[in-house]
């Protein structure tokens, strides 16, 4: 056992981190009193100073750690480097770090410092004295993520993590995560003692197993936030190994140079690779993660494998930005979802994959196999475990592993990289068809070329999206139905994937029906009350909300919100991801103070715990900014909107998903504050990558086909927007339903592009019919009807009925309808100005606006 708390692991001299080598005692003893502490004993001590076990007995009795410089060590240099530490430690205040409690100086003038007593042993040493399996390890090292992320947020580096700086002891049964001695802490953004302190040029500051190439340059000029980042990719990568990235005798075997060099050069293996080389250790090595070898080579290859050497990254520029980050992608392994860490886009990705398999494979059909074989392998996993129900600990065993490789098929599901894929297939196809039958190359070329011809128009993504449907994932849902049954733990989670990769993919009927059965399910198996039935209503709300059915998602958030908050606590990230998803609701249905307050508490619990940088922080932030737009407020919702999307494109790449949304958002706010041509470049850029990754039918692509025809029509470019709007319009009808709050949209949004070319009829006709929807499906007072009912207005004036568009105005103000600077400027309604009934409207929005405040 370990009872230090800093600079006093035991272990070898490491003369790379300490600049001075004295081993003088401090002239302390045990039984002596320093201030109002009594010395027990000495815990240890390292180059600088000495840490003594004390107890304190007023005002409070207890023990805690007693921090000394040693007799001889009280230079400047020294005293300012303890003073850092000292200071260092007391601007933290998080679970995960040692806390100070006092300080002073002995009798004889030496500085001391008391913090608490960390029982612990070191990370390593707790996760194998415990056995830890892969996923308890990475959930404790994520708790040590979040301390040293805290660390970062109050500006100090630590420079030396490794094991014995990272203690762990059992507290109310739970391992908790100390983070100690902070003697060669660094300050990023303030000074930490008014004392000179220095770093001699030619020193190592930090331990050499642990050290980043930036630290072992010796300038010290590139060291930052992301050099802790590596050292905890090399703590991260022994606790899933068992062994470092370097040997340690090898590393330090040929001198400070070699060392230097080996770390600065030197590309270490991928943790996979890196078992293989430890012979009959590995075995062992497996069994204290409670499980066989094989099953640990397969569990470190893919995910962990890039995650870790994403964070042993030589440049730090490639490194995760944050320890928050790298957490961050460690729990994305863990629920299932793609990591960052892979390879940054899905046509890198596919390209990859077709220049590994160049002649006679079929890359889609491989594909396409694989995620056809995981039907039949469920009904053989199925029958197996059937056959194993009388052995009760190793039935539960196999269907966990069952559900884990089946729910990592499901959620990887990617039909952009497959539609790629595919695409080459065929072509590779006809290639070699040419090619075999002894065609010449400008041939083989010529076909290609047809074969491109044929398919132009052809949506590569939309393509893969029904062979998915209809070949793997119908297929997967019957087999969870059928075999699955008697498996409540497997079917539930399986049918919760399912539902959640079917609304991901914008199969909205589908992704109800999947989330449906999951939460049925699991509230059998599991209770209401269990986190993952808690899990699958929140999947079930989303599915609801895809579909417009604001109210019915609301309901269902709400329940789940408050579950969470229960269940696991008002400030667990999943609770606040709770929160930004209720918020979704409210705002669709026009309740944007609601909408914001949510978004805003959700925002500060999430900086505070997570981190600024941390992925799930944007999503209130996009949401907040459009709930500012709505509201009028662009100038801020433009300033969220560039914050989100330049984060969401370094962390999560310009493809994902997230960030084309991004993308999509701020262009709508470039629109609607007139800078038009800024709006359209974005958006086209942004249609075109949500065709290719999303699929032409989904509802984040529609959505930027909406706001490109609302940017035509407001440059008065109508045929333009007439013609996107139709085709918006029609897919829409298709794909989401002809009373979905979206389509009704483009009903709206064609109806002003007639109006623009002056077809007030066709316009007239289609504005009624979208206002008889909207008062049925969204309410009276919905913004979207109050929006029709100004339309309408807005088409009477035209056309020179000037009763009838004072009556539609009326209609809408005197339901809430509060944007006066829009009645005022607008040119549509430029014949009622001057009329008095007119600027009693005008007076009467003002009013509401006010109110809405």
């Amino acid at each position: 056992m370990m009872d230090a708390t800093g600079g006093a692991d035991g272990a070898e001299p490491d003369p790379t981190k300490l600049e001075f080598s004295g081993e003088e005692a401090s002239g302390l003893g045990g039984g002596e009193r320093v201030g109002p502490y009594r010395l027990l004993q000495k815990l240890g001590e390292g180059g600088m100073g000495e840490v003594w076990l004390a107890e304190q007995q007023e005002p409070v009795r207890r023990q805690v750690a007693l921090k000394v410089i040693k007799h001889g060590m009280d230079t400047r240099h020294v005293v300012a480097r303890f003073e850092a530490e000292r200071q260092a430690l007391a601007l933290m205040d998080h679970p995960a770090v040692a806390k100070v409690f006092d300080a002073g100086a002995t009798p004889r003038g030496r500085p001391y410092f008391v913090m608490e007593l960390v029982r612990g042993v070191p990370i390593t040493e707790h996760c194998d004295r415990h056995r830890l399996t892969g996923r308890e390890r990475l959930e404790l090292f994520c708790r040590v993520c979040e301390g040293v992320q805290h660390a970062h947020q109050k500006a100090i580096l630590h420079r030396d993590l490794k094991p014995s700086n990272v203690l762990v002891s059992i507290q109310d049964g739970q391992a908790a995560p100390k983070i100690i001695d902070f003697g060669v802490a660094k300050a990023t953004s303030q000074k930490l003692t008014d004392k000179t302190m220095f770093t001699e040029l030619g020193v190592l500051i930090g331990t050499p197993e642990y050290m980043s190439p930036e630290q072992a340059e010796l300038s010290g000029q590139d060291v930052d936030t992301r050099t802790d980042v590596y050292s905890l990719g090399v703590l991260l990568y022994e606790l899933l190994v068992g062994a470092l990235p370097f040997d340690s005798k090898e590393l330090r075997s040929g001198g400070a140079e070699a060392l230097r060099r080996k770390i600065l050069e030197a590309e270490p293996p991928k943790p996979s690779t890196r078992l293989g080389t430890l012979g009959k250790r590995s075995a062992e090595l497996a069994n204290r993660r409670r499980v066989d070898l094989p099953t640990l080579r397969r569990q470190l290859r893919g995910d962990l494998d890039w995650i870790a050497m994403k964070a042993l990254e030589k440049e730090p520029g490639r490194r995760y930005g944050s320890p928050a980050e790298l957490a961050a992608d460690l729990e994305r392994n863990m629920k299932d979802e793609p990591v960052l860490a892979g390879p940054p886009s899905a046509s890198y990705r596919a390209g990859k994959f077709v220049r590994r398999h160049r002649v006679g494979v079929s890359v889609a059909a491989a594909a396409v196999v694989v995620l056809i074989g995981f039907a039949a392998t469920m009904a053989v996993q199925a029958g197996r475990i059937a056959a194993q129900r009388d052995r009760a600990d190793r039935e539960r065993d196999a269907s966990d592993k069952v559900s884990e490789f089946l729910a990592n098929m499901l959620g990887g599901v990617k039909p952009d990289a497959l539609g790629i894929a595919l695409w080459e297939d065929l072509r590779e196809r006809v290639a070699e068809v040419r090619r075999g039958r002894g065609a010449p190359q400008e041939t083989i070329d010529a076909a290609v070329v047809s074969l491109d011809e044929v398919l132009a128009g052809v949506n590569a993504t939309d393509a893969a999206l029904r062979l998915l449907d209809e070949q793997v994932l119908a297929r997967a849902g019957e087999t969870i139905e059928r075999e699955m049954a008697q498996e409540p733990w497997i079917a539930g989670r399986l049918e919760n994937t399912l539902g959640e990769t079917y609304r991901k993919l914008g199969l909205y009927a589908a992704a109800e029906r999947h989330a449906q059965r999951a939460v049925e399910i699991r509230e059998r198996a599991l209770g209401a009350d269990h986190a993952d039935t808690l899990a699958s209503m929140i999947n079930l709300a989303n599915a609801y909300y895809s579909q417009g059915r604001y109210a019915d998602a609301e309901k269902l958030h709400r329940e789940a919100l408050e579950g969470q908050r229960r269940v696991l606590g008002p400030d667990h990230p999943k609770t606040l991801k709770s929160m930004v998803n209720l918020a979704n609701p409210c705002y669709s249905q026009g309740r944007y103070a609601e909408a914001e307050k949510l978004l805003l508490e959700a925002l500060e619990i999430q900086r505070r715990v997570l981190g600024h940088d941390h992925p799930d922080t944007f999503a209130p932030m996009s949401n907040l900014a459009a709930v500012y737009s709505a509201q009028g407020r662009h100038a801020e919702a433009e300033t969220f909107n560039k914050e989100t999307l330049e984060v969401r494109r370094r962390v999560l790449g310009p493809d994902h998903p997230s960030t084309l949304m991004s993308m999509g958002n701020l262009a709508g706010v470039y629109s609607v504050r007139g800078r038009y041509a800024e709006a359209e470049a974005l958006l086209l850029e942004t249609l075109e990558l949500m065709r290719r990754v999303l699929g032409q039918d989904h509802l984040e692509t529609l959505r930027v086909m909406g706001n490109l025809s609302i940017t035509y029509t407001a440059q008065g470019r109508y045929a333009e927007a007439e013609k996107l709007g139709r085709e918006t319009l029609e897919i829409r009808r298709r794909a989401l339903g002809p009373e979905h709050p979206d389509t009704l949209g483009s009903m709206h949004d064609l109806a002003d592009a007639y109006k623009g070319q002056g077809r007030y009829a066709e316009a007239e006709k289609l504005g009624r019919e979208t206002l008889e929807i909207q008062r049925r499906v969204l309410g009276q007072d919905h913004p979207q009807t109050l929006g029709s009912l100004y339309n309408l207005g807005a088409v009477a004036a035209r056309r020179g009925s000037r009763e009838q568009a004072l009556d539609w105005l009326r209609q809408a103000v005197d339901r809430g309808y509060g944007d006066f600077r829009q009645m005022s400027e607008d040119a549509d309604l430029q014949s009622l100005h001057g009329d008095l009934a007119f600027e009693s409207l005008l007076t009467a929005a003002r009013e509401n606006a006010a109110e809405a405040r």
